[in-house]
């Protein structure tokens, strides 16, 4: 299927409730159930570590919402395989593992946040070996029809460097900032995505 067929594709089933799923409640239960255990436990560094990525998380994923409506094209679509598709590039399935992927990752972080791997501050190591990994298992996701890399140009290594890193990076330096920074970067980045989806998604319609 080429790419104008996969982009119309994914903008077909994009917020179309035809396409909904029943586990689309559990999951939602289950990303429910692991912040509210951490939070019983009053783990707050791996509470700001998971909302820190999630949050960048939809900051990239209303960017590539735009590129699509500006180019045509998306850098990554979710033509198929979604119980309910949210953007263009993003599935409910994918967002919600995104939402607890800071969190689960930030429990290898060691205590000492200036220890070193290899020479390596650790927390820019591990954001560096989970960017890897994620984009490792991206390239199985990319020989789905359920997840496409829309441009020849755009795979693995540009997904590593431009999107995990900082995913990652966002993640293990929010696990060690101050209670006060920890909520000004994660309440203002959501307040910036939120106010995005209201006027690109809702007002707009771009997206």
């Amino acid at each position: 299927m080429n790419q104008p067929e996969l982009t119309a594709q994914a903008l077909s089933i994009l917020r179309n409730p035809s396409t909904f799923q029943w586990y689309f409640i559990p999951l939602l239960a289950f990303v429910i159930y692991i912040y509210f255990n951490e939070i019983q436990k009053k783990n707050w560094k791996g509470v700001a570590a998971g909302l820190s990525l999630y949050a960048v998380h939809w900051f990239y994923e209303i960017l590539n919402a735009l590129v699509q409506h500006f180019s045509g094209h998306a850098l990554w679509a979710v033509p198929t395989g979604t119980s309910y598709l949210l953007l263009v590039g993003v599935g409910w399935e994918l967002s919600m593992m995104f939402a607890v992927a800071g969190l689960i990752f930030s429990k290898i972080l060691p205590e000492d946040p200036k220890a070193k791997i290899l020479g390596v501050n650790n927390r820019v190591f591990f954001a560096v070996m989970n960017a890897a990994f994620f984009s490792v298992f991206e390239i199985f996701l990319a020989t789905t029809p359920a997840f496409h890399w829309v441009y020849s140009w755009w795979g693995a290594i540009p997904v590593f460097v431009t999107v995990y890193v900082p995913f990652f990076l966002a993640a293990n330096l929010a696990y060690d900032w101050k209670p006060r920074t920890q909520r000004l970067f994660v309440g203002g980045l959501f307040a910036l995505d939120a106010a995005a989806l209201v006027v690109f998604a809702g007002i707009l319609g771009w997206i």
